[in-house]
């Protein structure tokens, strides 16, 4: 990474204004203005954009077990720093991110003197803010517990919102949430309480009237602070960062924080925009951490086949694995994932047989571990291994032995700083032994994507498995898909778990529920859904039931991308965006770098007519696959692929049928 800093000897007037218990620090381009100030002891800050409120005074501070800083404070002065950012990832919506910021520390003391400090980071359209505490000057505590932040997040009154509800710990299935699986409510109102009563989950979205709209989450979350959330909404105060609950992992672990002194907390996160598009776009969950460990090799983007969504535990035999590696082959796909009750049901001796006939078709094996250690009851294994570091690391040696590329790692259930610590630690063993990584049944990833290397996704949402699970998730799907480039797949890495082609969720593929979205609906959410490494769940059949123009577009299929724009949208409703193809895909890299690619989504009952803003191909004619208006009786879309002129303007107007997609390019 390269960072240039320029400091400045004053205050930056452009940039910052400052009054006595008042500062005010705006974005580079002006627009977004943050101001910070102490009244009655209490310290606040409130946000505007474009010149209108987007939050009002909220709270900030923490109370720690050796000291208030939430009141009676005293806030000193302001210190200002224009920095420079660049730096080049490939695993995330852009690959080379440049931009200026603002950064501005300000010092409070509490009653009894001791210290904290504020750290906010401002750039175009988003903001970063943080707390350092100060070791006394009497060189004790040397480490504290915070017992909870007060930092808040205050709405104006005519606000709505898209959040998803945190749930209660050990419920669910084998007591193994939460899970971060439950569903979202568009449009509601601020003062509708949560589900069950916690809170939100991040990331949280808000549409502020008709002034624009606001995605607040948090990032740099390691093995040093839990992860939080948001608690319900309080009139006049708004909604505040909550800690993990008491009962999660199974009571294992404090739910407050513990940190050194000097230490400091993770990163809240404030992104604003008048549209949806600095939503979409933003990189802020990157802009302001730093890699914690180098990639012991290049790590490469992929795609890969998955035997278990469709097929389920039944294909965990050495003859089914083989018939995926056929298909990951014929596709050139760079691996499966063989998933859980491999080590019973096939066995480490046959899995390594499996592998050399993986590597006879440059294709390699991705496997399935449980994390659990006593944390919930899930059954599945191979259990007792990922929870320990002795038997992780000789797992691992055995897997870089017999070239299994990655490990799929599921059920934590928790965001406790013990959890938390589990992740880093699974992460960095995996490094050493050359592994990529991937979570389910866990929480959202929090800048993992620089902060580690070998990081991939995480589910962290309701994900395709919840399709082949119940028709009324099937039916979900496309309002599922219209959500998360806005929230869920905005700050993070998203592990969907797969593009599927089956009409019906049944290895027949003529039994069980239908899939209700339309193959180009599907094809669609590989360019809408962002995951360095893709899942697209072929299954044999599909070599000969998916037409072949569909299964040639899904073998160049990218999974890196040069930059994202956002086209057009509203949450649960419809998604268009863009994504131009990098040069650092895997095998299909060749044929697709330096292209835009369209996805569009509709999830209504309608057709969507549709006139979008396309610059990038003003003036041209592109391949323009969209889905055909069913006649009477028909019960499946057929898809069309064909071309379209785009005007010299850059406008294109295109119909999205309903549970529909269109793919431009």
């Amino acid at each position: 990474m390269k960072q240039k800093s320029f400091l400045s000897g004053i205050l930056l007037l452009c940039a910052v204004c400052a009054q006595a218990n008042n500062y005010t620090v705006t974005s580079p381009d002006g627009k977004l203005a943050v101001n910070v100030e102490c009244k009655e002891g209490k310290a606040f800050y409130t946000v505007d954009y474009n010149g209108k409120q987007m939050l009002g005074a909220s709270a900030l501070g923490l109370v720690a077990n050796y000291g208030d800083f939430s009141q009676n404070l005293k806030m000193g002065a302001l210190k200002s720093e224009k920095k420079h950012l660049a730096y080049k990832m490939t695993r995330i919506k852009k690959e080379k991110i440049e931009k200026d910021a603002y950064e501005a520390t300000i010092g409070f003391i509490n009653s009894k003197k001791d210290s904290m400090t504020l750290h906010l980071h401002v750039s175009n359209n988003d903001i970063a803010y943080k707390y350092e505490m100060i070791r006394p000057k009497k060189d004790n505590p040397k480490s504290v517990i915070i017992y909870n932040e007060v930092s808040g997040f205050n709405f104006p009154e005519k606000t709505t919102t898209f959040l998803c509800p945190q749930i209660t710990p050990m419920t669910g299935w084998e007591r193994t949430k939460p899970s971060y699986e439950e569903e979202y409510t568009p449009d509601a109102p601020m003062n509708a309480k949560s589900q069950f009563g916690v809170g939100y989950t991040f990331p949280c979205l808000f549409k502020v009237g008709n002034d624009g709209w606001v995605l607040v989450s948090e990032t740099g979350v390691s093995s040093a602070y839990p992860g939080c959330r948001l608690s319900d909404y309080e009139p006049g105060k708004g909604y505040t960062v909550a800690f993990p609950q008491k009962g999660e992992n199974n009571g294992f672990g404090s739910e407050f924080a513990g940190i050194p002194l000097p230490g400091e907390t993770p990163w809240r996160t404030i992104t604003v925009g008048s549209s949806l598009a600095p939503i979409v776009e933003t990189t802020i969950p990157y802009d302001v951490v730093e890699p914690l460990y180098e990639a012991s090799q290049t790590y490469k983007p992929s795609r890969y086949t998955w035997s278990w969504l469709i097929w389920q535990d039944n294909s965990i035999n050495y003859d089914d694995q083989v018939k995926m590696v056929d298909v990951a082959a014929a596709q050139g796909y760079e691996a499966i994932l063989v998933d859980n009750w491999w080590d019973k049901q096939i066995g480490r001796k046959r899995i390594e047989e499996l592998s050399k006939y993986a590597k006879s078709k440059k294709v390699s094996l991705m496997l399935w571990y449980n994390s659990n250690g006593f944390e919930n009851d899930a059954p599945q294994t191979p259990r007792q291994i990922m929870n320990n570091s002795i038997a992780r690391k000789k797992e691992m040696a055995w897997m870089k032995k017999i070239g299994v590329v990655g490990i799929k790692v599921d059920f934590f259930g928790g965001d406790k700083q013990e959890t938390m610590k589990l992740y880093e630690d699974i992460l960095s063993d995996a490094n050493d032994y050359g592994l990529e990584v991937i979570f389910h049944g866990c929480t959202m990833p929090r800048g993992w994507e620089r902060m580690y290397p070998n990081y991939v996704s995480s589910e962290a949402a309701l994900a395709s498995e919840n399709v082949f699970f119940t028709d009324y998730h099937a039916k979900k799907e496309a309002f599922e898909m219209t959500m998360h480039p806005f929230s869920r797949n905005a700050v993070a890495s998203f592990d969907w778990g797969g593009v599927m082609m089956n009409k019906y969720l049944s290895k027949d593929n003529k039994s069980r529920h239908q899939r209700f979205t339309s193959d180009v609906f599907e094809m669609a959410t590989a360019i809408t859904n962002q995951s360095s490494v893709n899942c697209i769940c072929l299954y044999p059949n599909n070599l000969l039931d998916v037409p072949q123009w569909e299964l040639d577009w899904l073998k160049n299929v990218p999974t890196a991308w040069e930059d994202t724009k956002f086209i057009a949208g509203y949450p649960t409703k419809y998604a268009v965006v863009a994504r131009k193809s990098s040069v650092e895909n895997g095998s299909g890299a060749a044929l697709t770098a330096g292209r835009w690619f369209v996805g569009g989504l509709n999830a209504t009952d309608k057709p969507l007519a549709l006139t979008l803003d396309l610059p990038m191909f003003a003036g041209k004619t592109v391949t323009y696959i969209t889905d055909q208006p069913k006649k009477k009786g028909e019960k499946f879309f057929s898809s069309v692929k064909k071309t379209l002129k785009v005007g010299k303007d850059g406008k294109a107007k295109v119909i999205i049928q309903p549970n529909g997609g269109i793919i431009i390019e």
